[in-house]
């Protein structure tokens, strides 16, 4: 078996800026489902490891040839932060606000001959009460902490304690929630047959579908950095520090 295969998805997602569109095209959950072996991730969606492993070498190479997507890795967390808030905290708090009178449309008109529509709403408006409130404990708490603790860290200042004792009791929060999110993602998933929308679809029906879809792909690629990369680094900062 070859190395790439016994790491993580998730490593492999940390590793390879450029791995997650792979992921997303091919299913496999790198968010919070990264713990997985790739060999058991591919095991686990019917896929030829060497075939994946081919794809992402691809990937990678397109990345550091066109420079698309940046190393977060090894960029300061404060612009991390700032990325994670105005790019998918943004894009998320618009589509919450789109979605809702959309699903409203079409329950009205096909919720009768489609009453999945009623539980996806159910769900769909669920998710978007704890979303909220997860970006605002967010944004109000902990990411305000990370950018204070980065800058102690570089001016080379002691940390001011925490309310919250230390860093990693708001970070299993977090954590927790996306776990939660991740769970309604899937079964909205399931429920709409992999957001296929039938014969009988009006264009609204269609665009809440696709809409749903992209916005499950950009909370995967939201989950990704701050599990995978923003909040295992805050960790590891406050312990060197």
């Amino acid at each position: 078996m070859s190395a790439i295969a016994e790491k993580t998805v998730r490593e492999l997602a940390v590793e390879n800026p450029g791995a997650t569109r792979v992921f997303e095209k091919l299913g496999i959950d790198y968010c919070c489902g990264g713990n997985q072996t790739l060999e058991q991730a591919c095991r686990g969606r019917n896929l030829s490891v060497e075939e994946v492993r081919d794809s992402l070498q691809t990937a990678q190479h397109s990345a550091e040839v066109g420079r698309e997507d940046r190393n977060w890795q090894a960029q300061p967390l404060g612009d991390l932060v700032s990325h994670i808030t105005n790019t998918h905290h943004k894009y998320t708090r618009e589509e919450i606000a789109r979605l809702g009178p959309l699903f409203a449309k079409v329950c009205s008109v096909h919720g009768a001959n489609h009453p999945e529509l009623l539980q996806l709403r159910d769900i769909f408006k669920g998710l978007s009460q704890e979303l909220t409130t997860h970006l605002m404990k967010e944004e109000m708490v902990l990411f305000p902490y990370i950018i204070r603790m980065e800058e102690a860290v570089i001016e080379k200042a002691p940390i001011l304690p925490p309310p919250f004792g230390t860093v990693q009791n708001p970070v299993s929060m977090m954590e927790h929630e996306h776990d939660s999110a991740g769970n309604a993602l899937r079964t909205l998933m399931e429920i709409s047959r992999g957001y296929t929308a039938p014969p009988d679809a009006c264009i609204s029906y269609q665009t809440l579908y696709k809409a749903l879809a992209d916005l499950e792909a950009d909370l995967h690629q939201h989950i990704h950095l701050e599990n995978n990369i923003l909040f295992p680094r805050a960790i590891e900062m406050e312990k060197a520090h």
